[in-house]
């Protein structure tokens, strides 16, 4: 008899919730296990098949971890403020506060369908005022710190969605959300100063456990150079041009300086620019570019300054100044030292304008005959008076240290780190708490007068004047100042769609208390995050924000961790069918919803993690719940053949090892190869059959991949509480002993044998083993390197004997 789901599964997501089975508690002795998905944007078209792979990988590992008696913390939560939802009220004529609402109804029922039931209480949504209360009271610590302030900044503006975009909203010059071509504009902007943190948020990546692309992408993004600032003087002038270098090994071949378009110092110059007209046009076309484009563009373009020279300061040298677009204003001083003959753009940039090209580096310290590209390598100095023939490297701290005894440049540090744009010009945002007072300047709001509401509005359209359709509500802009009670006007800009996910883990932690952010009990017990789950996607923008509104929280002693996640874990993408990212406009995407009342949610989540490697990119293939399905009827069928009586040895031997086998790839998220596993021993077990804990065993083995038919059994079984609450299996490793796997022997990757040793065996027991082997211990010596593998998926193992020549 199969098993039919519909009967079963909403029977027991019913139960899950009414009993709070999955409920973490505040307060015990247990040992905490706090583990994340990075909570959705509750979007109008709901989830795909794809959506649901990390919320199914977190729900396996939860579940596992609380039958081995873990206080489990496994929360859900809607980011749901920002621009999308906005754009989308703003077409359907619709107020983003109903949509929110409706679009969170939708994904709530969606997952639940699933069996991915979380506790109702820790629920939150960062549309919620009782929840932006707290993220506009961080916005306050940060203004009393001097880690928020407003400037006149020139910034990506999208006339599409009409508002600023920080540079991490910018794919190739394009605004990630609606691909329009992104603009400069200079706006009043609030500012976070992420900068005062990046040494911090560098140094901490080392502590870790992510994945290394992903810390690397944020070292890459904060961009630290270590070098000198150089200063090279304009003759008959009282102006210099600072310029920052990481190759001042390189300066005798300086033979022109860049400045970037926004530099104050091409106004300062205008009376000797004899070409101003020219450069005035130049720069203010540069000024509307986005710096991608600028920075990306094949042709580097530029205009000399007429009349305009500086003094090397190594050589004294008079050399030409350009103005130049892939030059950026805020990237170190906004000025650039240009070596052509080892620079490849400086050297495209010198032939194009018939500049000089001097040889200061040689790899044989002998200059060449003709130079026809950049020599980047490293090498000894020529033409470089008394540094000649030292090697480059040593060099530069030679040039610099020469330097700075004529007060000619110093050691110098600089990022490509820049500060947060924070502000947004939209309606559907968090409330900046702040007014603007004719006589106080800016004023934080007291503390006491948190949450700043949104005021519910008709028209939410943004301006695109670069003032927020808020500036248009008199009744809720005019205001007093909380500091003189004179005459003010609110801040009219919202906060970025970052805010509320840049702390929503600590929120989850105790998120009904009213008097304060976080309980610094609770925080201490359940911090820092134990398992992260999300996309590669976050590396940059959700990621590097969260953490450095972590470290302002540490810094004010609310949190007791350095980093608020300790291990992050990437999802990799499902693709439809033909191989193609899901889209609603391609008409390619494949709704849950239906494959679930078709095959039942325990075929779907178990397909869902047998599909493929976790981290990967795969095609859905429905054909795969079929199989699914089928396995699980097997499964159940198997269940009620008769219990097994006698001993044996064999079914004994392989259930230990299956125990073993399904926890370790459920933790290193090898969930195909755990249900694989499963498979293989119903397979195995239908000619044997089980006794009555045999069958308990893999009843609790198979439970956090198909919950709900494995509740069922259990309560079939006379059981009176639920299965996430009985322990999960324990490996009798006197079972396991006498069990043997075959151990390959290589020589440099080459097979020279294979022998026989125990499954427990380690590195140090294998090279026992050969040792003792007459054909192979003589491969074994001194001078090598032993790299010893276990393979999961079979029974053997790989020492590889690495000879060094």
């Amino acid at each position: 008899m199969d098993y039919e789901p519909k009967k079963i599964e909403q029977k027991w997501q019913k139960y899950w919730q009414k009993n709070n089975t999955f409920a973490a508690i505040d307060q015990t002795e247990k040992e905490k296990f706090y583990i994340l998905d990075m909570f959705p944007y509750p979007s109008g078209a709901g989830l795909h098949v794809g959506h649901p792979r990390g919320y199914t990988a977190t729900d396996f590992i939860a579940k596992m971890m609380q039958m081995k008696g873990k206080n489990v913390l496994h929360p859900m939560g809607w980011d749901a403020f920002g621009l999308p939802t906005e754009n989308y009220a703003i077409k359907n004529k619709v107020h983003p506060e109903k949509i929110t609402t409706k679009n969170i109804k939708h994904f709530k029922e969606q997952l639940e369908i699933m069996g991915l039931v979380y506790d109702p209480d820790r629920e939150i949504n960062t549309t919620d005022p009782n929840y932006y209360k707290w993220t506009q009271w961080i916005f306050l610590q940060l203004f009393k710190k001097g880690l928020a302030y407003e400037a006149e900044a020139p910034i990506n503006f999208c006339p599409s969605c009409k508002t600023g975009l920080a540079n991490e909203e910018v794919e190739n010059g394009l605004c990630e959300r609606c691909h329009t071509p992104v603009e400069r504009k200079k706006i009043r902007q609030w500012v976070l100063k992420i900068t005062a943190y990046a040494d911090r948020l560098l140094e901490d990546l080392d502590q870790l456990d992510w994945p290394q692309p992903i810390k690397e992408m944020q070292r890459n993004w904060i961009g630290k150079s270590e070098g000198a600032t150089i200063k090279f003087q304009i003759p008959n002038s009282k102006l210099q041009i600072d310029v920052f270098t990481t190759r001042p090994d390189t300066l005798f071949g300086c033979t022109y300086v860049v400045l970037a378009p926004e530099n104050e110092l091409i106004n300062n110059l205008k009376p000797q620019i004899k070409n101003w007209p020219e450069v005035e046009e130049y720069t203010n076309d540069a000024k509307n570019k986005s710096e991608l484009s600028r920075i990306e563009q094949k042709e580097k373009t530029g205009v000399k300054l007429e009349g305009v020279k500086a003094i090397n300061p190594v050589n004294n040298e008079k050399i030409p100044v350009f103005v130049a677009d892939y030059v950026l204003g805020d990237y170190a001083t906004g000025a650039i030292m240009c070596v052509p003959a080892h620079d490849e753009r400086d050297f495209e940039f010198a032939k194009k304008f018939d500049l000089p090209i001097i040889e200061v580096i040689s790899k044989t310290a002998k200059p060449q005959q003709k130079m026809e590209e950049a020599y980047a390598e490293n090498g000894y100095l020529i033409n470089s008076n008394e540094f000649n023939e030292i090697k480059n490297e040593k060099a530069k701290k030679k040039i610099i240290k020469w330097l700075k005894e004529k007060n000619l440049a110093d050691f110098t540090t600089t990022y490509k780190l820049r500060d947060w744009i924070f502000s947004r010009q939209r309606y559907w945002g968090e409330p900046i708490p702040i007014v603007h007072c004719e006589k106080c300047g800016l004023v934080p709001l007291n503390e006491k007068d948190l949450p700043l509401k949104l005021p519910h509005v008709n028209h939410y359209e943004p301006t695109g004047t670069g003032e927020s359709p808020l500036a248009g509500i008199s009744d809720w802009v005019n205001t007093t100042c909380p500091k003189c009670d004179g005459k003010a006007k609110r801040e009219t800009n919202t906060m970025p769609q970052w805010a509320g996910s840049s702390w929503y883990y600590l929120r989850y932690i105790d998120p009904k208390n009213k008097q304060k952010l976080i309980d610094g009990k609770k925080e201490k017990y359940f911090m820092p995050v134990n398992l992260y789950v999300g996309g590669a996607e976050h590396a940059v923008l959700h990621l590097l924000y969260a953490r450095f509104w972590h470290k302002v929280l540490y810094d004010l002693k609310i949190v007791s961790t350095l980093e608020p996640f300790q291990k992050l874990v990437n999802v990799g993408i499902i693709l439809a069918p033909d191989g193609k990212k899901m889209s609603k406009s391609l008409g390619n995407v494949i709704n849950p919803d239906a494959l679930i009342k078709k095959y039942g949610a325990d075929s779907f989540r178990l397909y869902e993690g047998f599909i493929g490697p976790f981290r990967e990119r795969l095609s859905w293939d429905e054909k795969g719940i079929v199989g699914a399905r089928r396995f699980l009827d097997r499964f159940y069928n198997l269940l009620k053949k008769e219990d097994r009586h006698e001993n044996n040895k064999k079914i004994e031997l392989k259930i230990n090892q299956l125990i073993e086998k399904v926890e370790n790839d459920i933790a290193d998220f090898n969930f195909n190869t755990a249900i694989s596993s499963l498979m293989e021993f119903v397979n195995l077990a239908q000619k044997n059959n089980l006794n009555k804990k045999e069958k308990e065993i893999i009843v609790k083995l198979l439970a956090p991949f198909a919950p709900h038919l494995c509740e069922e059994i259990w309560q079939e079984w006379g059981n009176k509480t639920s299965i996430f609450q009985s322990y999960w299996p324990k490996l009798d490793k006197e079972n396991l002993r006498g069990a043997e796997i075959t151990l390959i022997v290589q020589i440099n990757g080459k097979t020279r044998g294979s022998l026989k040793i125990d499954a427990n065996s380690d590195q140090k027991n294998a090279e026992n083993a050969v040792e003792k082997d007459t054909r192979l211990s003589q491969h074994l010596g001194n001078n090598q390197k032993i790299i010893f593998v276990k393979t999961p998926q079979k029974p053997i193992a790989i020492l590889n004997i690495i000879k060094k020549v």
